[in-house]
C-alpha cells in the first residue's frame, strides 16, 4: 500500500539530521517496547510482513507524529487485537479483562539468546529458473495496491539495470495477509538517478532496490 512510510523522494519533511553518536535506545521504555515486541512475535500468530503492514497501515498523522518505538508499539496493539490476545477493554483499563486467545507458543527467557542468534531467515528454494540476468534492462511495474508491497513509489514505472540475482525469498506481498510465502527471486536493480528524480537530478548518482521477480518486466 501507499503506506506514510514510504516517502522516498517527498518534499516537505525538512532536512534529515544524523544524530551523533546516537544511541541505541533514547528511553528506558524503547527497551521495553523492544522487547514486548519480539516476545510477543514469538507467539507464532503472525510474521514480519504482516507485522511491517501493520506499521505501515498506522494513519499518516498518527505515523508522523510517533516516534520510531511508539509506531511499534502502536502497530502492536493492532496485531494483539486482530488475533485476539487483547480487547479495547484490556487496552482501556490496562490489565487483561476479557478472555484472550491461547498462543501456539511463548517466548521464555531462557531461550532468547537462541532465538535472536536463529533470526528469522526468509530465503527459500524456488522451483523455476530467474526469469532476468545481470544486465538485463527492465522497468518496474506501476501499480498502487492496497495490500502489501516492499516496491517503494519513487520506483514505480522505472527504467533499471539488472546487477545481480540474489536468490529465492518469500513474498511479502502475499505472506502479510496469510497467502502463503509464495517465493521468488529477487534482483538488486540499479537506476540512474535521472530515471528515479528527473530533471535537475545529481547525474552523478544512482539508485538501486532489492525487487521481486513479479514487479519487474523486459524494457
Amino acid at each position: 500500500m501507499n503506506g506514510p512510510q514510504d516517502l522516498g523522494g517527498q518534499m516537505g519533511f525538512g532536512p534529515v539530521a544524523p544524530e551523533k553518536n546516537e544511541p541505541i535506545f533514547h528511553a528506558e521504555w524503547e527497551k521495553r517496547a523492544l522487547g514486548v515486541t519480539l516476545a510477543a512475535g514469538g507467539m507464532g500468530a503472525w510474521n514480519i510482513d504482516e507485522s511491517r503492514h501493520a506499521r505501515e497501515s498506522l494513519r499518516p498523522a498518527d505515523y508522523y507524529s510517533s516516534s520510531y518505538y511508539e509506531i511499534w508499539i502502536k502497530a502492536l496493539e493492532v496485531l494483539l487485537q486482530r488475533h485476539g490476545f487483547v480487547t479495547t477493554n484490556d487496552l482501556a483499563g490496562g490489565v487483561a479483562v476479557d478472555a484472550a486467545a491461547t498462543p501456539k507458543r511463548m517466548l521464555k527467557a531462557e531461550n532468547v539468546p537462541a532465538a535472536l542468534a536463529k533470526g528469522g531467515p526468509c530465503d527459500r528454494a524456488v522451483e523455476a529458473a530467474p526469469r532476468f540476468k545481470a544486465g538485463d534492462r527492465v522497468r518496474t511495474k506501476n501499480f498502487n495496491p492496497e495490500g502489501h508491497t516492499r516496491l517503494p513509489r519513487y520506483a514505480r514505472g522505472k527504467i533499471g539495470i539488472v546487477e545481480v540475482q540474489r536468490g529465492g525469498f518469500v513474498f511479502p506481498d502475499s505472506n502479510a495477509h496469510g497467502a502463503g510465502e509464495a517465493p521468488q527471486h529477487i534482483y538488486t536493480v540499479v537506476f540512474d538517478g535521472r530515471e528515479i528524480w528527473g530533471e535537475g537530478a545529481d547525474p552523478t548518482l544512482s539508485v538501486s532496490i532489492d525487487a521481486w521477480e513479479s514487479y519487474l518486466e523486459p524494457a
